[in-house]
C-alpha cells in the first residue's frame, strides 16, 4: 500500500476506536444499573415494585425510537448524530446520577435511551459506510462485534466494582467519561460528510414505529413482573402488532421511508437478522439467571459476580478477533454464524448441569468460555452481513434495524426466558409443599432445587433456540466475500 493512503487508514482504525467506545457505552449501560439497584433503592426510598422502571424506561425509549434514530442518522450526517447523541447521554447521565429523587432518576434513564437510540444505529452506519475493503471490513466488525457483545458482561462487572468500591451514581457518571472520549475520537476521525440522504422524515412512519415498539416492548418488560395471561400484557402486544403492520403499509407508500422495504428483501440479511435475535435471547437470559444463580445460589458479592462473567467476555473477544477478522473475509458468515450458534446451543446445555454445591471452575466456567467462543462467532460476521451491500443512504436505517432486532430479541428473551423459570420453579415446589413448608435445611434445600430446576428448563430451551438459529441461518447464509458494491456476498 502506499505512502499516500496510509494516514487514511490509520483515520479509519481511530475513528473505529471512539465507535467502539460509543457502542460499549450503550450497550453496557442496559445491564449496569442492574447489581446497583439494591443501593439507588435505599439511598432514594422508592418501592420495589418500582425498581424494575429504571430497566424498563431505559429498553422502552430505546427499543421503541431505533428506527427513527437510524433514519435522523441519515438526514443529519453520522458525524452530527455521533456529536448529539453522546452529547444528549452524557448530559442525561450526569443528571441521572446526581438525582435525588425516584422520578428524577428513571426520566434520565429514559432520556439516557431516546439519545442511544440515535447513537447507536448512526455509531454502526458510520462503521458500515467507513471500511469497504472486505478483509478491513472484516477486522473491523470483529472488533466492534466483540465489544458491543460484551456489553451486557461487561455492565455487570463494572456495575458490581462501582458499586462496591465507590457509589451506584457512578454506574450513571462514568458514561462521562466514556462520551469524551468518543466525543474527542469522532470530532477528530468521523469525516464531516455531508447530509447521506436530504430528503423530509416519515413522520407518520416515525409515530406507528416508535408507538408500535413502545407496546411491544412494554408488553415484553410487564411479563417479567405479571404473566402473559395479564391483559395488559397480551393488550400491549396486540396493540404494537397492529401498528407495526401498519408501519409496514405505510412504508410500501411513503415517498422517504423510515425503513425503506429494499432493505428487508435480501436473503442474506434475513439470516444475519435471525442470528442477532436468537443470540439477544441467549445472552440476556445468560446475564439474568447466572447473576441470581452466582449471588443468591453460590453466595458470591455484587463484584465477584461481575468478575465471574469475565471469561466469557474473554472468550468472545478471542472468538471475533481471532477466527472472524481472519476468515470472515475468506469464507464469508455461513461456516462462522452456524458453528457459533451450535457452540451457544452446547453452552447451554452445560449450564443445564448447575446444582446447589457448583463449584465454578469445574461448572459454571466450561460454559461461560464455550458460549463466548460461540458468541464471538456470531456477532462479528451477523452485523457486518446485516448492514453489507447497504447504499449509503439506508445505512442509517439498516443499522437500527440490527439494533431494533437485537432490543426486541433481549426484551422476548428476558420475558419469555423468566417466564418459563418462574412457572416451572413454582411447579416444582407445588410438588414437595412439606419440604417447602419447613424453615429448616431441608426446607431451603427444597426451594433451591425447585428454582435451579427453572433455570435448567429455562436454559433447555435457550439451547433450543441456538440449535433452531444453527439450521437457519445455515440455510440462509451464504458463503463468499462481502461486496459493498452489489450484492452483500459474492459466493465462491
Amino acid at each position: 500500500m502506499s505512502h499516500a493512503f496510509a494516514p487514511t487508514d490509520v483515520r479509519k482504525w481511530w475513528a473505529l476506536t471512539a465507535l467502539s467506545i460509543a457502542a460499549l457505552m450503550v450497550a453496557l449501560d442496559a445491564t449496569v444499573i442492574n447489581i446497583a439497584l439494591p443501593r439507588a433503592q435505599l439511598d432514594l426510598g422508592f418501592s420495589s415494585a418500582n425498581r424494575q422502571w429504571l430497566i424498563t424506561a431505559y429498553a422502552l425509549a430505546f427499543g421503541s425510537l431505533l428506527l427513527l434514530g437510524g433514519r435522523l442518522s441519515d438526514l443529519w450526517g453520522r458525524r452530527n448524530a455521533l456529536i448529539v447523541g453522546l452529547t444528549g447521554f452524557a448530559l442525561a447521565s450526569a443528571v441521572g446520577g446526581s438525582a435525588e429523587t425516584f422520578s428524577v432518576l428513571v426520566s434520565a434513564r429514559a432520556v439516557q435511551g431516546a439519545f442511544g437510540a440515535l447513537l447507536a444505529p448512526a455509531a454502526l452506519a458510520a462503521l458500515t459506510t467507513t471500511f469497504g475493503d472486505p478483509q478491513q471490513r472484516a477486522k473491523a466488525f470483529s472488533i466492534y462485534g466483540a465489544i458491543g457483545g460484551s456489553g451486557a458482561a461487561t455492565g455487570l462487572l463494572l456495575g458490581g466494582a462501582l458499586t462496591q468500591w465507590a457509589s451506584w451514581r457512578w454506574c450513571l457518571y462514568i458514561n462521562l467519561a466514556f462520551a469524551a472520549l468518543a466525543l474527542v475520537g469522532v470530532a477528530l476521525f468521523v469525516p464531516h460528510g455531508r447530509r447521506e440522504h436530504p430528503t423530509n422524515l416519515d413522520v407518520p412512519g416515525a409515530l406507528l414505529s416508535s408507538t408500535g415498539l413502545v407496546f411491544i416492548v412494554y408488553g415484553l418488560g410487564h411479563v417479567v413482573t405479571s404473566s402473559w395471561g395479564d391483559s395488559l400484557t397480551w393488550g400491549s402486544l396486540v396493540i404494537g402488532a397492529v401498528l407495526l403492520v401498519l408501519f409496514a403499509f405505510n412504508q410500501r407508500r411513503a415517498k422517504s421511508p423510515l425503513l425503506p422495504l429494499r432493505i428487508l428483501v435480501n436473503r442474506v440479511r434475513g439470516g444475519s437478522l435471525v442470528a442477532l435475535f436468537i443470540t439477544s435471547i441467549g445472552i440476556f437470559g445468560i446475564s439474568l439467571f447466572l447473576a441470581y444463580y452466582l449471588q443468591t445460589t453460590i453466595g458470591y458479592s455484587p463484584l465477584r459476580t461481575g468478575v465471574a462473567f469475565l471469561p466469557m467476555v474473554v472468550a468472545l473477544a478471542l472468538s471475533a478477533f481471532v477466527a472472524s477478522a481472519r476468515l470472515l473475509a475468506k469464507v464469508g458468515p455461513r461456516p462462522l454464524v452456524p458453528t457459533g450458534m451450535i457452540l451457544g446451543m452446547m453452552g447451554m446445555v452445560l449450564f443445564t448441569k448447575l446444582t446447589v454445591n457448583a463449584n465454578y471452575f469445574s461448572d459454571v466456567l466450561p460454559g461461560l468460555v464455550v458460549t463466548g467462543l460461540g458468541l464471538g462467532l456470531i456477532f462479528a460476521p451477523a452485523v457486518a452481513s446485516a448492514t453489507a451491500g447497504v447504499e449509503a443512504k439506508d445505512a442509517g436505517a439498516a443499522s437500527a434495524l440490527v439494533n431494533t432486532t437485537q432490543q426486541i430479541g433481549g426484551s422476548m428473551g428476558t420475558a419469555l426466558l423468566n417466564t418459563i423459570a418462574v412457572s416451572v420453579s413454582a411447579r416444582a415446589a407445588r410438588a414437595r409443599p412439606a419440604q417447602l413448608g419447613r424453615a429448616t435445611r431441608e426446607g431451603v434445600l427444597a426451594q433451591l432445587h425447585a428454582t435451579l430446576h427453572g433455570y435448567a428448563v429455562a436454559f433447555w430451551w435457550a439451547a433450543g433456540l441456538f440449535g433452531v438459529g444453527a439450521v437457519v441461518t445455515f440455510a440462509l447464509l451464504e458463503s463468499g466475500v462481502a461486496d459493498l458494491e452489489g450484492d452483500p456476498l459474492l459466493p465462491r
